[in-house]
């Protein structure tokens, strides 16, 4: 099992504040800056964002099935 198996795929401020050990507010600015963009959900527009946008400014890459050719 390797880290962000049990995230959902779209997680909340509040959930990705806490797993990057930073204030909710810092994750909003850091999407309105495009470092880690948010996605628009609902009518009051709340913010969602990928497991694998956070995961990738984790530095955690995902892995992918290989098929080796020899």
């Amino acid at each position: 099992m390797s880290l962000g198996d049990d995230w959902p795929d779209l997680l909340t401020v509040k959930e990705v504040a806490k797993i990057l050990r930073v204030a909710p507010l810092t994750v909003k600015r850091w999407g309105k800056r495009g470092k880690l963009p948010a996605i628009r959900i609902n009518s009051r527009g709340d913010r969602r964002y990928k497991k694998e946008a956070v995961l990738w400014l984790l530095g955690v890459t995902q892995k992918t099935s290989e098929n080796p050719t020899n």
